[in-house]
C-alpha cells in the first residue's frame, strides 16, 4: 500500500478545479479576506506581527472565529490554506489542492482525534498547508510528500486554547509551518513520506482508503453568520426561528432555558460561565443569552463587557444543558431548546441545520450583510478581488500593525 503522503501528494498534483469548485474557491478568498479585515484592528494583530506571512495573516483571519468550516473534518480549511496560498504566490488551485487535503486528512483522522481534543485545523492543517504552498511553488509529487512530512513537527494544538489568543495563533503557526516545509522541500530537504502514516496512527487516525474523487472539498464548507465558534450557530439559529415565529420574548421574563443537543456538538463548548469575549464564542450558555438579548448576535456581543452584561450573567445561570450521546460532527443530529418564562408561558424550538451549513447554503444577501457587518469599507476593498491582488490588499491592509 502507498504511503498516505504519496497518494495525496499524486491527487493533490494531478487535481484540476471544476466549475463549482472554482466557484467555492472564489467564495472562501473573499470571505476569508472579509473576516481578516474585520480583525485587523484586533489585539492579535498587533501581537502577530512580528510573525511571517502566512502566520500573520491566518491569526488574523481566525481570531473572531468567524471564518468557514468543513464540518466532517471539524476544521477550519479556508483560513489555513487561503492563507498558505497566498504566502507562496498561489491561486484558486492550489487553494483548492490544499483544502483537498485537509479534508481528506480529517477523514483519515475522524471525529475520535477531534473529541480527545485536538484542535484538527492545527493538526490538518500544517501538511495541508505545505500542500497549498507547494502547489504554488511548482513542486513534484515526490516533493509535495516530503513537504507534509516536514510540517508534521508543527502539527499540534489542543482545544484548552478555545477561548484564548492561543487559538488563533496556533492556526497562524500550521500555515507557516506548511509554507516553510514547501520551500525547504523546493531547496531539497529529505523525508520519509512514510512519516505521514506514523503521524495518523499516534494521532488515532481511523485510516482508510484516500478519497480520490474530483471534487476539491467533499461536503462542502459551512459559512458563519456569526462571530462564534460554529457549534454555536445552531442555537442561535434556532432561537432567532423562535422569536421570528411567537414574537419578540422579554430576557428578563426566562426563569429557564433547556438545551438539548448532541454531546458531539457540545465539544469546543468548554466555557460555561464565560467572563471575556473570546471565552463567550466558545459558550453554549452565552449563545442563548446573547440571543435572547441582542436578537442576531455580532462582533459587539462578543466584547469583553458584552459578556459581563448583568442581564447575560443571569441568563447565563438560568440555561441547563442536557446531553445526548453519540454523534460524529458539529451538526449531528439536532437542537431543542425549551424556555419556560416567568408567567409559566414556554417556548419551544428544534432546528437541525442552520442557515449558511453546506445543505442550507448562505444566500447572497446573507454574504452581502456579512461583509457589510466586517466593516464599513471591506465591500469596497473586496470589489474586483482575486488571487493575484489579495496578497497586496493584505500587506497593504495588515502588514503594517505593530511595526
Amino acid at each position: 500500500m502507498a504511503a498516505y503522503a504519496d497518494t495525496l501528494a499524486q491527487w493533490a498534483h494531478s487535481y484540476q478545479p471544476g466549475a463549482d469548485d472554482l466557484a467555492l474557491a472564489e467564495r472562501s478568498l473573499l470571505d476569508t479576506l472579509a473576516v481578516t479585515l474585520a480583525a485587523r484592528d484586533h489585539e492579535v494583530a498587533r501581537l502577530a506581527a512580528p510573525l511571517p506571512d502566512a502566520a500573520r495573516w491566518a491569526a488574523v483571519g481566525h481570531v473572531l472565529d468567524f471564518d468557514d468550516v468543513q464540518i466532517e473534518s471539524t476544521s477550519h480549511v479556508s483560513v489555513v490554506t487561503v492563507a498558505a496560498t497566498l504566502a507562496a504566490g498561489g491561486d484558486a488551485r492550489a487553494y483548492l489542492a490544499g483544502a483537498g487535503v485537509m479534508t481528506r486528512l480529517g477523514a483519515l483522522l475522524g471525529w475520535p482525534h477531534y473529541a480527545a481534543g485536538w484542535h484538527a485545523t492545527c493538526t490538518q492543517g500544517a501538511p495541508a498547508a505545505a500542500v497549498a504552498a507547494g502547489i504554488a511553488l511548482g513542486l513534484t509529487p515526490e516533493q509535495l510528500a516530503i513537504a507534509m512530512a516536514l510540517a508534521l513537527p508543527a502539527a499540534g494544538g489542543v482545544q484548552a486554547a478555545f477561548g484564548t489568543h492561543t487559538k488563533s495563533l496556533q492556526v497562524g503557526f500550521a500555515a507557516d509551518a506548511g509554507v516553510r516545509a514547501a520551500r525547504l522541500a523546493a531547496a531539497g530537504a529529505t523525508a520519509d513520506p512514510r512519516s505521514l502514516d506514523q503521524w495518523l496512527t499516534l494521532l488515532a487516525g481511523t485510516g482508510g482508503a484516500v478519497d480520490t474523487g474530483t471534487t476539491a472539498v467533499p461536503g462542502g464548507l459551512a459559512i458563519k453568520l456569526h462571530p462564534c465558534c460554529y457549534a454555536m450557530q445552531r442555537p442561535i439559529a434556532a432561537l432567532r426561528e423562535l422569536t421570528a415565529r411567537v414574537g419578540a420574548i422579554d430576557p428578563t421574563q426566562v426563569t429557564e432555558v433547556v438545551v438539548t443537543t448532541p454531546e458531539a456538538s457540545m465539544q469546543p463548548l468548554i466555557h460555561d460561565r464565560p467572563t471575556t469575549g473570546l471565552a463567550g464564542k466558545f459558550s453554549m450558555p452565552y449563545a442563548i443569552a446573547t440571543t435572547l438579548l441582542d436578537g442576531f448576535p455580532d462582533f459587539t456581543s462578543f466584547t469583553d463587557s458584552a459578556v459581563n452584561r448583568r442581564e447575560a450573567q443571569q441568563l447565563v445561570h438560568v440555561v441547563k444543558i442536557v446531553r445526548t450521546e453519540g454523534g460524529d460532527d458539529l451538526l449531528w443530529g439536532e437542537i431543542d431548546i425549551r424556555l419556560r418564562l416567568a408567567d409559566g408561558t414556554t417556548h419551544h424550538t428544534v432546528l437541525s441545520q442552520p442557515p449558511g451549513a453546506p445543505r442550507r447554503a448562505p444566500s447572497t444577501t446573507d454574504l452581502r450583510a456579512k461583509f457589510a457587518a466586517c466593516g464599513t469599507d471591506v465591500h469596497d476593498l473586496l470589489g474586483g478581488t482575486d488571487w493575484t491582488s489579495a496578497r497586496g490588499l493584505l500587506n497593504n491592509e495588515i502588514a503594517a500593525i505593530g511595526h
